[in-house]
Order: structure tokens, then C-alpha cells, then sequence
């Protein structure tokens, strides 16, 4: 299995693209979060994607940043089934508020030629908290991250080797959440900034972390490998060494601060 980072920053970022992913298994694709725009298709093409090989896509909460990008998979995944030019079904996973929205939005937005497919070949696939489905030939259980904000999962699955990847969505895990990510292999969690410049950036003011929040927190849970993501763009060019060096201060596992388009192999 594998990882490709669509995007790697938060939602005001313009020199990178809002935080989104790949997961790949086997030939199979599923997407986490769909960016802020249809700059998604082109960072999938950049990845050495085709679009039209996502079969599956989680959307873990109704921000513009992770939202705005599923409208256009919809429209490309609903246009291309209309012209015969896409195979098989596809399936968006979220919670109800995010899965109506988005339906709304595609009626308000797309034509009805083409959102006539949705429920047909399109299916809105509606998550609840503590609900487990095989996914890319994975169990993957998705759970409420008890957000302050908007209404927000995030999921734990299950790897070849039974170990866990968990993805705590763009907020700071819950501590009644934390059996996630207990002795996971991966934890994929948000750091907006170095805790050094907590002042510029005010992480707490936005129910973020800091990277050194995120770090204590893999320490605490005994984690292999964190990656850090969902981050500010003001220190980009050096972003990987500075976040790198503050994490270490921490938390002694695997440290990943991934570029946009960055392949892991998990």
C-alpha cells in the first residue's frame, strides 16, 4: 500500500494545494478529501493518476478546503458516465450533513443530464460513528472526532499486517478518541504550525495543533509513524526540516512531513 499526498496545506494556502490524499492497494484507488478545486483533478494527474480510476472518496467534513474539489469529481464522475466513458460504479463516503450538502450542490450546480446518475452509478454513501465497510479490500472504520467546528469523521483502517492507519481528520484527536490510534502504525494528524510560532499563526484560536502537540501525542500513543500534515505555507520552502526538527524534540518514532504529490510507502 501506498500514499500520495494530493495537497499538504490548509484552507488559505496558494502555494500549495489543501490537504487531500491517495491511498492505493492492489490497483485500487481511495481518495481522502477532495482539495478546494479543480486544481484536485490536476495534482491527480500530476500523481500519475487517472481521475476516472477513483473509485471510492471519504469527505471527512463540510470546509471549502476539503469540499469544493468532491463538486468537480462529481460533475467529471457524473459527465463521463453519461458519454459512456467511465466504468463501473463510484461510491462518496461521508456523514449526512456533508453527503446533503454536497448533493445540493450538485443539483444547484451540475446539470440535471448529469446528476441523474447519482444513486444510479454516483452512490452518497452516508457513514456513521463507530460504522466499519471494506474499502479497497480494507476494513475502515470511521469515527466522529467530536469537532468544536463543523460535524467531522475521520477513520481507522485496518492494514495487511493488522496493524492500524488512522486519520484524525484537521483537528487535534480527541483524547476520548485516542484507542484509534493506540500503537497504530500510521497517524496521519493535523500540525497548522511550529509550536515556536504559535504566536504568528494562533493554532488554538483555529482548534488546531501545533507540531509539537502532535508529536507528544504519537509519543503518548506509542505510535510507529506520524505524518504531519495541514499545515501553514509561510515556512514552506523549509518545512520539512524545521517541522522535522521540532517533532524529534518529542517523539522518537518515523517522522514524515510530506510535499504535495510525495509518494510514502506505508
Amino acid at each position: 500500500m501506498k500514499l500520495t499526498m494530493l495537497g499538504t496545506g490548509n484552507a488559505l494556502v496558494s502555494d500549495c494545494y489543501n490537504t487531500c490524499f491517495i491511498l492505493e492497494d492492489n490497483n485500487e484507488l481511495f481518495m481522502v478529501d477532495a482539495g478546494g478545486g479543480n486544481q484536485v483533478l490536476s495534482q491527480i494527474k500530476k500523481a500519475g493518476y487517472d481521475w476516472k480510476n477513483i473509485r471510492h472518496i471519504f469527505l471527512t467534513h463540510k470546509h471549502i478546503d476539503h469540499l469544493l474539489g468532491a463538486v468537480w469529481m462529481t460533475r467529471m464522475i457524473c459527465q463521463n458516465i453519461r458519454q459512456g466513458q467511465y466504468e463501473g460504479d463510484a461510491y462518496i463516503y461521508s456523514h449526512k450533513e456533508v453527503l446533503d450538502l454536497l448533493r445540493d450542490m450538485a443539483n444547484k450546480l451540475i446539470q440535471k443530464k448529469d446528476t441523474a446518475f447519482i444513486d444510479k452509478r454516483l452512490h452518497f454513501v452516508e457513514v456513521k460513528d463507530g460504522e466499519s465497510l471494506e474499502i479497497i479490500g480494507h476494513k475502515v472504520e470511521f469515527f466522529d472526532i467530536l469537532s468544536t467546528k463543523a460535524k467531522q469523521f475521520g477513520f481507522c483502517l485496518e492494514m495487511a499486517d493488522g496493524k492500524k492507519f488512522t486519520c484524525c481528520g484537521d483537528e487535534p484527536l480527541n483524547e476520548q478518541l485516542e484507542s484509534y490510534a493506540k500503537d497504530a502504525k500510521w497517524l496521519l494528524h493535523e500540525a497548522f504550525c511550529l509550536y515556536s510560532q504559535a504566536d504568528i499563526f494562533k493554532p488554538y484560536e483555529k482548534h488546531h495543533s501545533t507540531v509539537k502537540d502532535a508529536s507528544e501525542l504519537a509519543a503518548k500513543l506509542s505510535v510507529e509513524n506520524v505524518l504531519l500534515y495541514h499545515t501553514e505555507e509561510k515556512n514552506l520552502a523549509n518545512r520539512k526540516e524545521l517541522y522535522t526538527k521540532e517533532a524529534r524534540e518529542y517523539y522518537n518514532g518515523n517522522i514524515f512531513v510530506p510535499d504535495d504529490l510525495e509518494v510514502i510507502e506505508l
